[in-house]
């Protein structure tokens, strides 16, 4: 089945049916990954937002969570600019890709465990057409346990940390981060400088130099 016309997941299929009705201008439908068609970094996020991502088709852009992203995003050489508004304006990602581990919005933003493995045949496809030596980022302990999942892995042997790296045996390189949502900045349980921290360990790994000493190095148990 095609990702935009998916409706494997009842709840979410209804749950935009009722989305759209109410806001007849909304995408409200899957959101399709974002971004450069064979990235060096590949962001996996958890879900689109009710007037984000599920408002304006676009990972991440139309609300909060995509504030420090972009800019982020933008500071590190991966996007043309520094904000994302829409769909339309113009924007490009440079090197990079932005998919989510749930490509439909779920109900107060919480996918049921069956509709994040439901939707991870997607996110399979995606790592599976990553080379070695690409760095998957996964931003909160869902999107963690998704690109684990598609990837056949144990979550008990690569637990979620921020700012953690694992070396998978696909040779795909996973970083961790907390998720960039308004709670988790406004409470400064993340803030810019940790999230910058974690995108120069990336960054450092894909330009071939040593990880960055503020951050942590993690690998699973023998």
């Amino acid at each position: 089945m095609s990702l935009s016309s998916c409706r494997q997941c009842p709840r979410l299929a209804s749950f935009l049916d009722a989305v759209k009705a109410e806001n007849p201008a909304y995408h409200a439908r899957p959101v399709l990954p974002f971004g450069d068609e064979k990235p060096r970094l590949l962001i996996v996020g958890l879900a689109p937002g009710m007037h984000g991502a599920n408002r304006t088709g676009r990972p991440f852009t139309g609300d909060h969570a995509g504030i420090l992203l972009y800019q982020t995003l933008h500071r590190f050489g991966f996007a043309s600019g520094p904000e994302s508004v829409s769909a339309g304006d113009g924007l490009k990602l440079l090197g990079c890709r932005i998919t989510n581990a749930v490509k439909c919005l779920p109900p107060q933003n919480k996918p049921e465990t069956a509709e994040i493995r439901q939707c991870n045949a997607f996110l399979r496809e995606e790592l599976a057409a990553l080379p070695r030596g690409t760095a998957v980022l996964a931003l909160g302990n869902v999107a963690h346990q998704a690109a684990l999942w598609a990837q056949g892995l144990k979550i008990r042997d690569y637990p979620f940390a921020h700012a953690a790296r694992y070396d998978l045996p696909s040779g795909l390189a996973l970083y961790d981060s907390y998720h960039c949502s308004r709670y988790n900045t406004q409470t400064r349980r993340l803030t810019a400088g940790m999230f910058e921290a974690v995108f120069a360990d990336v960054r450092n790994h894909l330009d071939g130099a040593s990880p960055c000493p503020t951050s942590t190095s993690a690998s699973p148990a023998a």
